[in-house]
């Protein structure tokens, strides 16, 4: 059953990314990826706070299930890591080094930092 469930926070975690994704290019002015950037620094939180409120409330099994479902599924399928490393790459080629560098930082820091921001929140529950 864990499985199924897995498979189908999965599929929404993709369609809430595509969804995400639209409504942030509808409203970007920028040359960036910002979408990308947006979906993996809020799904950086969102595990995160999982991962905090399962550690420190003590669930057991059902928080090994939850961790399962809503992390690895949910957050998987929203987040996307080869995403932003192509678009990484798209904006260093296209922009050059210094631009490609500097939105791979803000990938980068931004997701290690939400993370830990959501994983202090999520021990507070």
């Amino acid at each position: 059953m864990t499985v199924l469930l897995l498979a189908l926070a999965g599929g929404l975690g993709a369609v809430l990314r595509f969804l995400a994704d639209a409504v942030v290019a509808r409203h970007n002015p920028y040359r960036l990826p910002l979408g990308t950037l947006l979906i993996n620094v809020s799904g950086s939180a969102a595990l995160g706070v999982l991962t905090g409120w399962v550690l420190h409330a003590g669930h057991g099994t059902t928080g090994t299930e939850l961790k399962a479902v809503l992390g690895t599924g949910l957050c998987g399928g929203y987040t996307t890591f080869s995403t932003a490393s192509i678009e990484t790459l798209r904006l260093w080629m296209a922009e050059g080094a210094r631009r490609g560098t500097t939105y791979a930082l803000l990938g980068l820091v931004g997701s290690v930092a939400a993370a830990g921001a959501g994983l202090a929140v999520g021990g507070l529950l």
